[in-house]
C-alpha cells in the first residue's frame, strides 16, 4: 500500500490524467443512452414539452403497475418495433425498465437510428415508485 502513495506521489500528473480520463468515459457513457432523470425530472419533461415514455418492462410487469400513458415496448422487441417509435422521433422519448440498466442500453441503439432526444429516468420505475409517484394497473 505505501508503494501506492509513493508511485502516485513521484507520479502524480500520470496519475491525475488517469482519473480525469476516467470520470469523463463515465460521463460520456451514461449520457450516450439518454441523459438521465430523476422522476421529478420526468414528470416536468411530459407536462412541458409533451415528452414520450416508453416502459421496456414486459407485458406482465407493465399491467402490475406503469407510468400514466406510457408506452409499453418491452426491451427484446423494440427494434423489431421501432416503427411505433418513429413517430414520437421529434418528441422528447424517456425510456424506463426496472433500475435503468435496460433503458441505458436501448438509449445508445435508439441514438444510432436517428433519435437524438432521449432521456432515461435514473433507477427506473423502482425510482418513481420510491418517489411516491402514482402508477396505473392493467
Amino acid at each position: 500500500m505505501s508503494q501506492l502513495f509513493e508511485f502516485a506521489s513521484n507520479h502524480y500528473l500520470l496519475v491525475s490524467a488517469f482519473f480525469l480520463l476516467w470520470a469523463v468515459f463515465f460521463v460520456l457513457e451514461s449520457r450516450r443512452g439518454g441523459k438521465p432523470l430523476t422522476p421529478q425530472m420526468a414528470t416536468n419533461l411530459v407536462n412541458q414539452q409533451d415528452a414520450v415514455i416508453v416502459d421496456l418492462r414486459d407485458g406482465d410487469e407493465f399491467r402490475a403497475g406503469h407510468i400514466a400513458g406510457s408506452l409499453n415496448i418491452p426491451a427484446g422487441q423494440a427494434l423489431e418495433r421501432i416503427a411505433e417509435l418513429e413517430k414520437y422521433k421529434e418528441k422528447p422519448l424517456i425510456l424506463t425498465c426496472d433500475m435503468g440498466s435496460k433503458a441505458s442500453h436501448l438509449g445508445r441503439q435508439l441514438r444510432t437510428k436517428g433519435f437524438a432526444d432521449l432521456y432515461r429516468i435514473q433507477g427506473g420505475i423502482n425510482a418513481w415508485r420510491s418517489a411516491s409517484l402514482p402508477v396505473v394497473k392493467g
